[in-house]
Protein backbone atom coordinates (compact mmCIF):
# COMPACT_ATOMS: atom_id res chain seq x y z
CA UNK A 1 0.00 0.00 0.00
CA UNK A 2 1.24 3.78 -1.10
CA UNK A 3 0.87 6.25 1.11
CA UNK A 4 1.48 10.41 0.07
CA UNK A 5 3.68 12.72 1.19
CA UNK A 6 1.03 14.47 1.94
CA UNK A 7 -1.04 11.51 3.92
CA UNK A 8 1.63 10.75 5.95
CA UNK A 9 2.12 14.61 7.26
CA UNK A 10 -1.54 14.51 7.43
CA UNK A 11 -1.00 11.59 10.09
CA UNK A 12 2.19 13.10 11.76
CA UNK A 13 -0.16 16.26 12.75
CA UNK A 14 -3.44 14.41 13.74
CA UNK A 15 -0.80 12.65 16.04
CA UNK A 16 0.51 15.64 17.41
CA UNK A 17 -2.47 17.30 17.69
CA UNK A 18 -4.00 14.06 19.86
CA UNK A 19 -0.57 14.09 22.29
CA UNK A 20 -1.25 17.51 22.77
CA UNK A 21 -4.88 16.85 23.46
CA UNK A 22 -3.66 13.88 25.68
CA UNK A 23 -0.86 16.31 27.67
CA UNK A 24 -3.69 19.30 28.45
CA UNK A 25 -5.75 16.48 29.94
CA UNK A 26 -6.43 16.34 33.46
CA UNK A 27 -5.12 13.27 34.93
CA UNK A 28 -7.13 9.91 36.07
CA UNK A 29 -10.52 10.64 34.27
CA UNK A 30 -11.88 7.12 34.83
CA UNK A 31 -14.32 5.45 31.91
CA UNK A 32 -17.73 5.67 31.99
CA UNK A 33 -18.05 2.67 32.97
CA UNK A 34 -15.84 2.94 36.18
CA UNK A 35 -17.49 6.19 37.27
CA UNK A 36 -21.16 5.12 36.85
CA UNK A 37 -20.09 1.90 39.43
CA UNK A 38 -18.55 5.20 41.49
CA UNK A 39 -21.57 6.85 41.24
CA UNK A 40 -23.79 3.79 42.79
CA UNK A 41 -21.63 4.00 45.54
CA UNK A 42 -21.25 7.34 46.33
CA UNK A 43 -23.81 8.54 49.11
CA UNK A 44 -26.90 10.97 48.80
CA UNK A 45 -27.42 13.21 51.00
CA UNK A 46 -30.56 15.20 52.30
CA UNK A 47 -29.23 18.17 53.70
CA UNK A 48 -25.98 20.75 53.09
CA UNK A 49 -23.44 21.59 55.27
CA UNK A 50 -23.77 25.89 55.20
CA UNK A 51 -20.77 27.87 56.96
CA UNK A 52 -19.02 27.97 53.75
CA UNK A 53 -16.12 30.50 53.04
CA UNK A 54 -13.72 30.44 50.53
CA UNK A 55 -11.11 31.54 52.65
CA UNK A 56 -11.66 27.47 53.93
CA UNK A 57 -9.40 26.36 51.21
CA UNK A 58 -6.33 27.68 51.25
CA UNK A 59 -5.17 28.12 47.13
CA UNK A 60 -3.27 29.02 45.07
CA UNK A 61 -0.24 27.33 47.25
CA UNK A 62 3.80 26.87 45.57
CA UNK A 63 4.09 23.34 43.76
CA UNK A 64 7.48 23.66 42.74
CA UNK A 65 10.42 26.69 42.64
CA UNK A 66 8.17 30.03 41.64
CA UNK A 67 4.91 27.82 39.87
CA UNK A 68 1.84 27.92 42.41
CA UNK A 69 -0.71 25.62 41.91
CA UNK A 70 -2.46 28.19 39.12
CA UNK A 71 0.36 28.75 37.11
CA UNK A 72 1.55 24.76 36.95
CA UNK A 73 -2.02 24.01 35.80
CA UNK A 74 -1.90 26.95 33.23
CA UNK A 75 1.16 25.53 32.05
CA UNK A 76 0.00 21.71 31.80
CA UNK A 77 -2.97 22.98 29.56
CA UNK A 78 -1.49 25.26 27.61
CA UNK A 79 0.72 25.12 24.11
CA UNK A 80 3.27 26.69 22.41
CA UNK A 81 3.64 28.47 25.76
CA UNK A 82 6.64 30.89 26.49
CA UNK A 83 7.40 31.05 30.78
CA UNK A 84 9.00 33.18 32.30
CA UNK A 85 11.22 32.76 35.30
CA UNK A 86 8.03 33.32 37.33
CA UNK A 87 6.72 30.64 36.06
CA UNK A 88 4.22 32.77 34.86
CA UNK A 89 3.21 32.04 31.00
CA UNK A 90 3.58 35.55 28.67
CA UNK A 91 1.99 33.99 25.50
CA UNK A 92 0.70 30.68 24.64
CA UNK A 93 -2.56 28.66 23.38
CA UNK A 94 -5.35 27.37 25.24
CA UNK A 95 -8.08 25.77 24.50
CA UNK A 96 -11.35 25.40 26.80
CA UNK A 97 -12.95 22.11 26.66
CA UNK A 98 -16.11 23.86 27.93
CA UNK A 99 -17.25 25.91 24.97
CA UNK A 100 -14.59 25.19 22.75
CA UNK A 101 -13.12 28.54 23.06
CA UNK A 102 -9.12 29.17 22.40
CA UNK A 103 -7.16 32.22 23.91
CA UNK A 104 -4.08 33.42 23.83
CA UNK A 105 -3.82 35.54 27.02
CA UNK A 106 -3.62 33.70 30.29
CA UNK A 107 -5.63 36.58 31.85
CA UNK A 108 -8.53 35.21 29.70
CA UNK A 109 -7.75 31.76 31.34
CA UNK A 110 -9.55 30.44 34.74
CA UNK A 111 -8.70 27.74 36.31
CA UNK A 112 -12.30 25.67 37.30
CA UNK A 113 -12.56 23.49 40.56
CA UNK A 114 -14.59 20.73 38.72
CA UNK A 115 -16.17 20.06 42.22
CA UNK A 116 -16.63 23.95 43.56
CA UNK A 117 -15.18 24.37 47.35
CA UNK A 118 -18.46 25.79 47.95
CA UNK A 119 -19.65 21.77 46.41
CA UNK A 120 -17.18 20.21 48.84
CA UNK A 121 -17.97 21.91 51.84
CA UNK A 122 -21.84 21.26 51.24
CA UNK A 123 -21.05 17.60 50.68
CA UNK A 124 -18.60 16.68 53.39
CA UNK A 125 -15.44 19.24 53.53
CA UNK A 126 -17.06 21.06 56.21
CA UNK A 127 -15.64 18.29 58.67
CA UNK A 128 -12.65 18.11 57.39
CA UNK A 129 -9.06 20.33 58.69
CA UNK A 130 -7.99 22.95 57.10
CA UNK A 131 -4.93 20.72 55.70
CA UNK A 132 -7.15 18.74 54.26
CA UNK A 133 -9.07 21.28 52.46
CA UNK A 134 -6.30 23.00 51.34
CA UNK A 135 -5.08 19.41 49.59
CA UNK A 136 -8.17 19.07 47.99
CA UNK A 137 -8.25 23.05 46.37
CA UNK A 138 -4.71 22.15 45.16
CA UNK A 139 -5.26 18.56 43.70
CA UNK A 140 -3.09 17.71 40.66
CA UNK A 141 -3.37 14.41 41.27
CA UNK A 142 -7.35 13.83 40.61
CA UNK A 143 -9.18 15.55 37.53
CA UNK A 144 -10.81 18.89 39.91
CA UNK A 145 -8.09 21.62 38.10
CA UNK A 146 -8.67 22.44 34.85
CA UNK A 147 -7.98 25.69 32.47
CA UNK A 148 -10.99 26.86 30.89
CA UNK A 149 -12.63 30.43 29.73
CA UNK A 150 -13.16 32.89 32.96
CA UNK A 151 -16.10 33.88 31.78
CA UNK A 152 -17.60 30.51 31.47
CA UNK A 153 -16.46 29.34 34.93
CA UNK A 154 -17.75 32.24 36.82
CA UNK A 155 -21.44 31.31 35.01
CA UNK A 156 -20.42 28.00 36.61
CA UNK A 157 -20.06 29.93 39.99
CA UNK A 158 -20.54 27.11 42.56
CA UNK A 159 -23.48 25.29 40.63
CA UNK A 160 -23.52 21.32 40.55
CA UNK A 161 -24.20 19.48 37.18
CA UNK A 162 -28.13 19.64 37.87
CA UNK A 163 -28.12 23.30 37.86
CA UNK A 164 -24.88 24.09 35.23
CA UNK A 165 -23.25 21.72 32.57
CA UNK A 166 -20.86 23.05 30.00
CA UNK A 167 -22.07 24.63 27.21
CA UNK A 168 -19.96 22.05 24.71
CA UNK A 169 -23.02 18.98 25.23
CA UNK A 170 -19.88 16.77 23.99
CA UNK A 171 -17.83 17.06 26.94
CA UNK A 172 -20.59 16.23 29.26
CA UNK A 173 -19.71 12.42 29.66
CA UNK A 174 -16.07 13.86 30.48
CA UNK A 175 -17.23 16.64 32.47
CA UNK A 176 -19.43 13.88 34.73
CA UNK A 177 -16.56 11.45 34.37
CA UNK A 178 -14.25 13.95 36.01
CA UNK A 179 -17.00 15.34 38.85
CA UNK A 180 -17.59 11.57 40.04
CA UNK A 181 -13.66 10.48 40.27
CA UNK A 182 -13.25 13.34 42.51
CA UNK A 183 -16.58 13.02 44.74
CA UNK A 184 -15.67 9.56 45.38
CA UNK A 185 -11.96 9.88 45.93
CA UNK A 186 -12.47 12.58 48.11
CA UNK A 187 -15.67 11.17 49.77
CA UNK A 188 -18.04 13.50 49.26
CA UNK A 189 -22.05 13.35 48.98
CA UNK A 190 -23.92 14.38 45.95
CA UNK A 191 -27.98 15.45 46.28
CA UNK A 192 -30.33 13.26 44.56
CA UNK A 193 -30.64 15.66 41.49
CA UNK A 194 -27.16 15.90 40.62
CA UNK A 195 -26.70 12.28 40.60
CA UNK A 196 -29.98 12.18 38.44
CA UNK A 197 -27.99 14.69 36.04
CA UNK A 198 -24.45 12.80 36.19
CA UNK A 199 -26.24 9.43 35.46
CA UNK A 200 -27.90 11.39 31.96
CA UNK A 201 -24.61 12.59 31.17
CA UNK A 202 -22.51 9.36 32.08
CA UNK A 203 -25.15 7.76 29.83
CA UNK A 204 -24.20 10.24 26.73
CA UNK A 205 -20.53 8.17 26.70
Amino acid sequence: MKFSISTILFGLVAASSAAAIEKRTPPNIPSATSAKSMLASIPTRTTDATGYQRSLFPHWITISGQCNTRETVLNRDGTNLSIGSDCYPSSGTWFSVYDGATWTQASDIDIDHVVPLSDAWKSGANTWTTAKRQEFANDLTNPQLIAVTDSVNQAKGDKSPDAWKPPLTSYHCTYARMWVKVKSVWGLTVTANEKSALTSMLNTC
